[in-house]
């Protein structure tokens, strides 16, 4: 970044700060003021030594709608880009790769923190990673399972990063759903398969391998979000 695009950074944001406190300071003269006066039609409230323009006080309490608006957005923005630089940073993989899995896992309803435990343990983050059994991209995806959600997907468009993590995260999200919220079940699912998790507990056996254990360690709440 040159030093001149770090410094109208700042400015903008010194500005925002001032405009900021500008319409909280107008917000709190209108808010504190004395009742209106006995005509209610009457176009402007006196108080000495002030004579405010309700016509003003609703512009001014727009703007300020504005620049919270905008200020959370920035916020919102911010933090994506410090998550995004986080997980590159920690995986080594490229700033283009972290945000598709930032942004496909939350709209998927994924906790983008297990969503990338699951593309380093599955794949290596290797979109044109394939499995002995025919597994495919990022999320190892078997054609035969993606084909229930994208019924025209084909082998090649599975390796497509953006749409292997799209149709992954769902089906993975899918079963968190089908049993009732219960994300461990529901890696073993997509690890194993539901017939071989079926029969295991037909069998009285615990049907965890470690994979839901390695992938849950230390992620805080259900592993989704809402």
């Amino acid at each position: 970044m040159h030093r001149g695009d770090g410094q109208r950074r700042r400015n903008r944001i010194k500005q925002t700060v001032l405009a900021l406190s500008f319409f909280s300071a107008v917000g709190f003269l209108v808010g504190n003021r004395s009742p209106a006066a006995t005509d209610a039609e009457a176009a402007l409230v006196t108080k000495a030594p002030f004579r405010i323009d309700l016509s003003t006080d609703r512009t001014l309490a727009t703007q300020l709608d504005s620049a919270r608006g905008e200020l959370e957005l920035a916020r919102t923005l911010l933090a994506r880009a410090n998550n995004i630089i986080s997980y590159s940073t920690r995986y080594g993989i490229d700033a283009k790769l972290a945000s598709t899995i930032v942004d496909v896992a939350q709209a998927e309803g994924i906790d983008p923190e297990l969503a990338f435990r699951l593309v380093k343990l599955e794949s290596d983050f290797k979109p044109r990673a394939t499995s002995p059994v025919g597994a495919i991209g990022l999320t190892q995806l078997m054609p035969s399972t993606a084909r229930f959600y994208q019924k025209d997907i084909t082998v090649q468009k599975l390796y497509n990063p953006n749409t292997n993590l799209r149709i992954g995260f769902r089906y993975l999200r899918g079963l968190v759903n089908e049993y009732d919220g219960n994300m461990k079940t529901a890696l073993l699912v997509y690890n194993r398969g539901p017939v071989a998790v079926a029969k295991s507990r037909a069998q009285g056996d615990n049907p965890s391998n470690g994979y839901d254990r390695i992938l849950m360690k230390g992620v805080r709440g259900k592993g989704i979000v809402e």
